[in-house]
């Protein structure tokens, strides 16, 4: 973790921290006058910071549960789903992934291809993607780092979740 994340200086009296977790704010600021210099508080404030980083970790819930026709998987997050496109008069089974980035839900659908067609293998593919891509969220909110979904471009040519760092994050 970075030295001083979550610690401003909004003036020069003090220093400010803030941890946001779930749209609830923890913050306290720690005044150099009242701390007896600015290092004191410095440290004090590092100090209450990594404390309420322990206590929120522990506390936190990852996401709230799906609805219950977005269950279909058995995996949170992960949904089966068949689209119906109008324009073609056909039917495209699809994953579809539930995420939140920068506190806004967001769905990442993969795209197994139409119903008529679809492969056993295909399908499977499509799920331990969707599935991988869950898991590396997860893992993200978990550690404190920022999710990178460009990993997933090109998923149905490449089996990513083969690579082996991949799948220590999803384990």
């Amino acid at each position: 973790m970075a030295k001083n994340k979550h610690i401003t200086e909004p003036d020069t009296f003090g220093y400010q921290v803030r941890i946001v977790r779930r749209g609830k704010e923890s913050s306290r600021y720690f005044s150099h006058k009242l701390w007896g210099s600015k290092g004191k508080s410095l440290k004090a404030a590092i100090t209450w910071r990594d404390q309420m980083l322990i206590v929120l970790k522990g506390s936190r819930t990852r996401f709230l549960k799906p609805p219950k026709n977005k269950t279909t998987t058995g995996v949170t997050g992960v949904s089966r789903t068949i689209k119906y496109d109008h324009r073609k008069d056909k039917s495209y089974l699809c994953y579809t992934v539930f995420w939140v980035k920068d506190r806004k839900s967001r769905n990442k659908t993969f795209q197994v291809g139409n119903v008529d067609t679809v492969t056993a293998d295909s399908e499977l593919h499509a799920f331990r993607t969707a599935r991988l891509f869950r898991s590396c969220y997860e893992h993200a909110i978990d550690h404190d780092l920022p999710f990178n979904d460009g990993m997933f471009i090109g998923w149905k040519k490449t089996r990513i979740y083969e690579n082996d760092t991949l799948l220590a994050v999803a384990a």
